[in-house]
């Protein structure tokens, strides 16, 4: 009891600021006392705030209070220091709830230092010191604080388990020795932490390693981030310096146009004008020769009439055509006719290497590349939706369902378009496919070709140049009820696999990929090309036979 008033007394003179004994107490106002420094560097921190309080109660004062000594309270606090009392442990030296307290501390415990797993107690830095001083103690080994000391008790026989079984991959006491684990192998509990220990430091080793190894890897990761950075920085400064000299010179041309027109216009307007101005002159002449002409055809005396006759002058010839030749009214209309076809003409260019420029950007090297599907979930998870391009299909086919099946059919239609195959049986897609995409097509009767081919495969004449497989820019499975054949540049190569009435097609363009599989209840690989692809791929599909029909799938 009396060692808890004495605590109270510490507590009593003690700095609510530092934790410590007070040190030059001042009182401010509210009654409550602090060291000098301690409460002056409080204030000091809430001077931009105007208002001041006390740590504690936080009552404000304004103004700030003025500090005096406290001198009563400076002369018990020194008392007390020679009385050898010391200021109460902080609040932080105590244990809370996720602290391990010491076992020996009576009342408010404080926080263990130590652990001893012989004695199996936990100590604070007073009650660890026998440990330290007497002699038998001191062979005890002493770890750091543990709430689960009593783990290491063996709950059958209450005894400090220091024997490890190998057999049972557990730790047990010496009686365990004599019961269930009779006749196992055994070690001392400290050799088995040796042997795990050199495990545990081979593991850590090759650990360190692999994070240095990723450390690496993740130090060219960030180098690559970088030159990805720096190299689409330069790539888009430099393109919209290109871009801007284009609309520049665009610009010059319009304003160049501009001014030719209008001083043509000028020229051919005072041209006008001026030859309007004389004709003008001309007519005034004549009425008034015609004014003179018939004042005198009005003249009653004959003699008179006679006598000034003579007199009027001889009509000056014209210096002007008898009529004027007005061109049709078109003028400067071949010229906004010019300017039409080079707009045409650019915007053909730039629609077309606009792809290229897609392409190219999308092609950028990257560290890792996407694997590719195994099973036809993850297939259509790639799936694209693709339709066919009518200006492309060859007279013989008739394209339906929204433009996804083709129908061969043995007369022709009439339909003309620059762009159609004019004697091969056969139809590319509308869209152009650049990354990663797969489609299945369904076939039924005659033969098909399921083929990927680049936009600039010839379309006249039904030679090599123009047939899917049997040239450079085509890729192409011929299909038909007996045998799968893969073709390219005119290549044949015979596959095996399972037949089937549906196809599925894999391309990943930038990796070069383009894969055909028999698709039924399962996927089977039939033919695997590995190649570069240097211009965007278009889907395309070759039928022949009256009724032949080949579809792309749309998924749901």
């Amino acid at each position: 009891m009396a060692q808890k008033e004495v605590q109270l007394d510490r507590e009593t003179f003690s700095c609510s600021i530092c934790l410590d004994l007070l040190k030059d107490p001042v009182t401010i106002p509210c009654g409550h006392s602090y060291c000098m420094n301690c409460i002056t560097t409080h204030f000091d921190e809430e001077d931009r705030k105007g208002i001041h309080s006390c740590p504690q109660c936080r009552k404000t004062f304004t103004p700030k209070p003025v500090l005096e000594k406290n001198t009563m309270l400076a002369a018990l606090v020194e008392q007390l220091k020679k009385t050898g009392l010391q200021a109460a442990p902080a609040d932080h030296c105590y244990a809370g709830p996720e602290d391990v307290a010491c076992d020996f501390c009576t009342g408010r415990k404080l926080k263990a230092i130590k652990s001893c797993s012989f004695c199996l107690a936990s100590y604070c830095e007073k009650h660890l010191q026998p440990h330290y001083d007497a002699a038998p103690l001191k062979k005890h080994k002493l770890v750091a604080p543990s709430k689960k000391l009593q783990e290491n008790i063996c709950s059958r026989h209450d005894e400090v388990m220091k024997i490890f079984c190998r057999t049972d991959q557990q730790s047990i006491c010496y009686l365990c020795l004599m019961d269930e684990h009779k006749g196992h192998e055994t070690v001392p509990a400290a050799a088995e932490r040796t042997e795990k220990q050199k495990e545990l430091e081979v593991r850590r080793l090759n650990i360190q390693q692999r994070i240095q190894e990723r450390e690496k890897d993740v130090k060219l990761l960030q180098q690559e981030v970088e030159a990805i950075n720096g190299s689409a920085d330069k790539a888009v400064e430099d393109s919209e310096k290109m871009f801007t000299e284009l609309i520049r010179l665009i610009q010059k041309r319009s304003s160049d146009v501009k001014q030719q027109v209008r001083s043509q216009q000028e020229t051919e307007v005072s041209r006008v004008k001026e030859l309007q101005e004389k004709l003008e002159q001309e007519i005034a002449e004549l009425k008034r020769k015609d004014g003179e002409l018939e004042q005198l055809s009005h003249t009653e005396d004959h003699n008179q009439f006679l006598h000034n006759y003579p007199s009027l002058s001889a009509l000056s010839e014209s210096t002007h055509s008898s009529s004027i030749n007005i061109r049709p009214l078109r003028y400067f209309e071949d010229v906004t006719a010019a300017v039409s076809e080079t707009r045409d003409k650019l915007q053909d260019i730039l629609r077309e290497e606009w792809t290229n420029i897609s392409l190219t950007v999308t092609e950028v090297d990257v560290l890792l590349s996407p694997t590719e599907p195994k099973t036809r979930a993850e297939f259509l998870k790639c799936s694209c939706e693709i339709t066919l391009d009518p200006n492309t299909a060859n007279t013989h086919l008739l394209l339906s369902d929204g433009n996804r099946k083709v129908t061969f059919m043995m007369f022709k239609q009439s339909y003309y378009h620059r762009d159609k195959f004019t004697e091969c049986y056969q139809v590319l897609s509308r869209e152009s496919l650049t990354g990663r995409c797969y489609w299945e097509v369904e076939w039924r009767g005659g033969a098909v070709r399921i083929a990927v081919a680049y936009k600039n495969i010839s379309r006249t004449g039904m030679g090599n140049e123009c047939l899917f497989g049997n040239n450079n820019r085509s890729w192409a499975l011929y299909c038909d009820t007996n045998r799968y054949i893969f073709l390219h540049n005119d290549v044949q190569t015979v596959l095996s696999g399972p037949r089937s009435s549906r196809v599925g097609v894999y391309l990943d363009h930038r990796a070069g990929i383009l894969s055909f599989y028999s698709v039924s209840e399962t996927m089977t690989l039939l033919h695997r090309v590995q190649t570069t692809f240097t211009q965007p791929l278009y889907a395309g599909l070759w039928t022949w036979k009256d009724g032949a029909t080949a579809e792309l799938i749309q998924f749901k």
